[in-house]
């Protein structure tokens, strides 16, 4: 199995972060061989700079945190985010069309994106400190409809951390073709661990170097 820093998206998106902050993460992101970095769009060509030569992946976040903007709003971030040099985009999903039932609208919202990105992975951030388990699962179902490559849990923004049942959840709904990303709230080794067990793919965390320092054995 893989070693869990290769989980690790080694995250920063505070507003207040930084240039001298993200090179700071990208040299952590080497040090550590973590999958990736995540960060806000902003920043993408500094972390392309940094990290030119190695094989650490860049994800930007699109829409963040809110989800709340417009659709080619986010296309146009998206687009100079892949041009910029990012591997991956985490959007935020409209939860506000969510919640009123606009169900093909949110979908749109995730299809445009999507379709802007290419080959590039996009992961939907759902927030499931919104969401009741029944949202939960038709979130997924708007996700797989629109091809999405992951569905991610949280921003990490809202009160509520990212709970198991979560996971069990979204795994249940969307199944072995889209992947998990577990976000909001994860401190440790024992509870990245338990994530991954539980069915993550990736592990999006500020505490990725407490998480791999205490990690000395492979996953089980």
């Amino acid at each position: 199995m893989k070693e869990i820093n290769k989980y690790i998206d080694h995250t920063l998106l505070t507003p207040i972060a930084t240039q001298e902050d993200i090179i700071k993460l990208c040299d952590e992101a080497k040090y550590y061989n973590f999958y990736a970095v995540c960060i806000n769009s902003c920043w993408v060509r500094t972390a392309a700079n940094e990290l030119n030569g190695h094989d650490v992946k860049i994800v930007a976040t699109v829409g963040f945190p809110l989800g709340t903007m417009s659709t080619k709003a986010k296309v146009i971030e998206a687009e100079k985010a892949i041009e910029d040099g990012a591997d991956e985009i985490d959007m935020v999903m409209n939860l506000g069309l969510f919640k009123s039932g606009l169900t093909k609208e949110t979908r749109r919202d995730i299809s445009a994106v999507k379709n802007a990105v290419g080959h590039n992975v996009l992961k939907v951030i759902i927030e499931t400190s919104y969401l009741d388990n029944y949202e939960i699962r038709k979130a997924c179902t708007l996700c797989k409809l629109a091809n999405v490559d992951y569905v991610k849990t949280t921003t990490g923004f809202a009160n509520k951390k990212t709970q198991l049942k979560d996971i069990q959840i979204i795994k249940a709904a969307i199944g072995n073709n889209t992947k998990i990303k577990a976000s909001g709230g994860i401190a440790n080794k024992e509870q990245a661990v338990a994530f991954i067990h539980c069915g993550a793919d990736r592990i999006g965390t500020s505490n990725g170097i407490d998480i791999v320092f205490c990690a000395k054995e492979k996953l089980l």
